[in-house]
């Protein structure tokens, strides 16, 4: 897949992830939020916002467990994640 196709691609598992009623238990929110933020923060440092101190570690976690992905790599997980769970 080009960079291209994997951007559409990636926008299009977002919308559908955005759109979907479904509730998903935390394990795979959290994989999906880091898939994300790793995409699409382009400074390198992301420090979870909010006031919920356990919420906010369980982010951080999420987060250095994709820390060696590349913006592409890491789109192309969420991608792969949003097709084995949300059905069309």
């Amino acid at each position: 897949m080009t960079p291209e196709e994997t951007d559409r691609a990636f926008d299009k598992a977002y919308e559908k992830a955005c759109n979907t009623t479904r509730r998903f238990p935390p394990d795979l929110m959290l994989k999906l939020y880091a898939y994300y933020k790793q995409a699409t923060e382009h400074t390198g440092v992301y420090i979870p916002s909010g006031d919920n101190d356990i919420k906010n570690a369980f982010k951080l976690n999420a987060l250095l467990q994709v820390k060696g992905m590349s913006a592409q790599e890491a789109k192309q997980a969420y991608i792969q994640l949003v097709e084995e769970n949300i059905p069309d």
